[in-house]
């Protein structure tokens, strides 16, 4: 097929996910390689959020893909009650990187099926009901992960696919603080709420947090934000499940998000990196203490494609090459470099509110007034099908040469770990040519 055929037949057959299905016209991608794409008239394009935060190892590393040929010439499937080399040759993998005490693996196809794993082992676990989530967060499209979903995606479905027992606590979005304060004055008061609220809420087995928001803002917390949480689950004897579905895999600079702050969950969730998205597979891990409780009970989840070995052997190669490539030094010293950058940016735009992020993981939030801090758009209009000035910056982008996320009202700068610092540098001169329509539609000097 040519690549106007490719895409009629794709728009007329498919859903999209998560918007309205009419007037998408998808661009055709024919391949991929490094840090860069092309479509099927042969543009090439710079990929400067790693698709969706996810392609870490850039595209078509040769390593993994290289894994995945030759699992799939010898053994390409087998039932989740059968052992495999690549299972332990994953799992011994794993007990190196992972925050000590995370020692127990299951394995699925998504971030999203990871967290469902990890709210039903966390209930079943606990005997208890509810979970802590946060607004400013996405944990996955499933009936117990769109649940605890606190942004706009949860709403239109709520209704009809909802698990109950959600309870929502502040954010730590010094930005635009929950409770009108400024750090460090502030007390850390969004967490010290926490522990207001799970004194009085009672029945609640889990709090499930983003250690680095990922969609909703790429938010960094205050230094002493997750320390406290833990302090506080532990108090509580609720278990903390970290979801590194987007902030693990070097985005941040370590394997990681929480070993940042020295933070040990209960339970952690990830996906998208483990492989740099080249297959899919999630991983839920918890600790030997959670596990044990099933030794004598039964342990009520499962599926089909559970500890594929096809998904396993090229995650043990991705380990491999986030190691040769010293990526996680590599994310710490160009994220330095990036955040400097989009800084020097953003002072040149009035439609830029605030530049935050942590290693090659970074956002720009835009905003109509830099005085009262409104933005441009909301997740209604959003919802709404509105048109929102994100897009436009985005689409000016895709049309010279580079692919950026936009989300509501910020943008998404997070490239896959290989890339140089000159597609970075040339990533970034687009991101400023582009931000000018936003200023259009800006006030104030």
């Amino acid at each position: 097929m040519d690549g106007e055929e490719i895409q009629r037949v794709v728009r007329e057959t498919n859903y999209v996910t998560w918007r309205r299905q009419a007037g998408w016209n998808p661009l055709v991608v024919a391949r991929a390689e490094g840090s860069k794409f092309w479509d099927s008239a042969g543009k090439e394009y710079l990929d400067l959020s790693s698709q969706l935060i996810a392609t870490n190892l850039g595209h078509a590393n040769p390593a993994v893909v290289r894994a995945i040929a030759e699992q799939a010439r010898t053994l390409p499937y087998a039932v989740p009650g059968f052992a495999t080399e690549p299972r332990a040759l994953l799992s011994a993998a794993l007990l190196e990187i992972l925050p000590k005490g995370l020692d127990r693996f299951f394995f699925s196809t998504s971030g999203t099926e990871a967290n469902e794993a990890a709210l039903k082992i966390a209930r079943v676990a606990t005997g208890r009901t509810k979970v802590l989530s946060r607004y400013r967060s996405y944990h996955g499209a499933t009936a117990a992960s769109i649940s605890v979903t606190g942004e706009m995606r949860r709403r239109p479905i709520e209704r009809v696919q909802r698990v109950p027992g959600t309870v929502f606590a502040p954010d730590c979005y010094c930005y635009r603080c929950p409770f009108g304060l400024t750090y460090p004055d502030c007390g850390v008061a969004c967490a010290e709420y926490v522990d207001y609220q799970l004194e009085r809420e009672g029945d609640v087995a889990a709090m499930i947090v983003e250690p680095v928001v990922g969609t909703n803002g790429v938010i960094v917390p205050v230094p002493e934000y997750l320390p406290r949480i833990r302090e506080i689950t532990r108090k509580h004897d609720v278990l903390l499940i970290a979801d590194e579905v987007m902030s693990g895999w070097g985005r941040v600079g370590e394997w990681f998000a929480v070993d940042r702050w020295n933070v040990a969950p209960d339970i952690l969730t990830t996906a998208k990196g483990i492989t740099g998205a080249h297959i899919p597979l999630g991983l839920t891990a918890t600790t030997a203490k959670i596990h044990d409780t099933f030794r004598d009970a039964y342990f009520p989840h499962g599926h089909t494609y559970e500890a594929h070995p096809l998904t396993l052997a090229p995650a043990v190669a991705a380990i491999g090459e986030y190691r040769r490539l010293g990526l996680l030094e590599k994310s710490r010293k160009d994220g330095e470099y990036l955040l400097a950058r989009l800084r020097e940016i953003g002072a040149r735009h009035r439609s830029v509110g605030e530049v935050r992020g942590l290693g090659l993981f970074a956002a720009v939030e835009l905003v109509k007034d830099r005085a009262t801090r409104a933005p441009f758009n909301t997740e209604d209009d959003k919802l709404a099908g509105r048109p929102l000035v994100v897009d436009q910056v985005t689409a000016a982008m895709l049309k010279d040469g580079v692919y950026c996320v936009g989300w509501v009202s910020h943008l998404i700068v997070a490239p896959p770990l290989i890339v140089t610092r000159e597609e970075l540098d040339h990533g970034l001169e687009v991101l400023d040519r582009a931000l000018v329509l936003a200023d259009q539609h800006a006030v104030g000097a």
